[in-house]
């Protein structure tokens, strides 16, 4: 399945001077877990970074900073890994796991992003199949069953 299928368009994004304070309160009033750091929020901008409520938690709130002005391109993780639209799930997957992250911006054109995708998005889609598999199965074994009496 393409990644343009699964991932969300519902995606948060802020400049690297933007604060950790302002970036939790983006993430409170959008209801995500994440903003993805760009390098222009005005526009469809390129990524540069991921950061997450966890991230929040631990590098700012875990280390006494002053989270007024630490900055959100000083706890982003780097580089960026990200995922372009056109590219199969499976891939994905498998960056994820490499990569040990939960959450990648997804890239179309000329690299703006267009999207986020996270585990539960992919685990949702697996989850599916895997129910429809099983659908098969058992409808292949009810129809041998009515067939072979």
């Amino acid at each position: 399945m393409l990644l343009k299928d699964v991932c969300s368009g519902n995606v948060v994004v802020c400049g690297a001077e933007a604060s950790a304070l302002e970036a939790a309160s983006l993430m409170r009033r959008k209801h995500v877990g994440d903003v993805v750091v760009v390098d222009d929020p005005r526009e469809d901008g390129v990524p540069l970074g991921v950061v997450t409520d966890r991230d929040l938690v631990i590098e700012v709130l875990g280390k006494g900073l002053d989270a007024a002005k630490t900055t959100v391109g000083s706890l982003m993780r780097k580089p960026v890994i990200i995922a372009h639209d056109s590219e199969d799930t499976a891939l994905v997957i498998e960056r994820m796991r490499s990569h040990g992250v939960r959450r990648i911006p997804v890239v179309a054109g000329e690299g703006q992003v267009v999207g986020i995708v996270t585990l539960n998005d992919l685990l949702r889609v697996l989850v599916s199949d895997a129910s429809a598999l099983l659908d098969i199965m058992t409808k292949g074994q009810l129809h041998e069953q009515h067939t072979r009496r």
